[in-house]
């Protein structure tokens, strides 16, 4: 008997992957599929979630914004390309690409009162956030209820940013 070197073994695995989450009811599958959410976001806290796919590929845009006055404002919106693993069970995984771009300013009470106590304009009277990226992401679904790790491989825009960014909520899928 021929042993299987370890090298192969992540190949077998893949292919076994690949023909397991392909195994099902393939009858009642419809081809296009559209899906409608909210959720939440490290770095924008609440966004609207729309999505169209055909088959197993799905496009996903996500996004909304907020603007409470000078200084205290965010908006975010993010794209992805995903392909869908498991899509007739109630939990399924995505795993594609995406890219988005991120931004949140805020007002900081102590950097005013130091620019006021020495009444000049020394340090900014706010914090912000803000990025712009392309990353690797994997969502995972389980009835409705999904989680979102975004993993970027490359930022245009990078200040104050989270090294990996997520995303939970719920979404419907017809």
């Amino acid at each position: 008997m021929r042993r299987v070197r370890f090298s192969r073994l992540p190949i077998l695995i893949f292919l076994f992957a690949v023909v397991f989450c392909h195994a099902g009811d393939r009858e009642r599958q419809e081809h296009f599929r559209f899906n409608l959410g909210v959720g939440i976001r490290n770095q924008t806290p609440v966004v609207a979630i729309g999505g169209m796919g055909y088959d197993n590929v799905i496009l996903r845009v996500q996004g909304m914004g907020w603007h409470q006055g000078a200084n205290d404002f965010w908006c975010g919106f993010r794209g992805s390309l995903l392909y869908t693993f498991f899509r007739d069970l109630p939990f399924n995984f995505d795993v594609g690409i995406g890219g988005g771009y991120e931004f949140a300013e805020a007002p900081n009470k102590m950097h005013q009162a130091f620019n006021k106590a020495n009444s000049a304009m020394l340090l900014r009277p706010y914090n912000y956030k803000e990025e712009a990226d392309i990353s690797l992401e994997l969502w995972a679904h389980l009835y409705g209820f999904y989680t979102q790790i975004s993993v970027p491989a490359y930022r245009f825009i990078d200040h104050d940013a989270k090294k990996v960014l997520w995303g939970a909520g719920y979404m419907v899928e017809f």
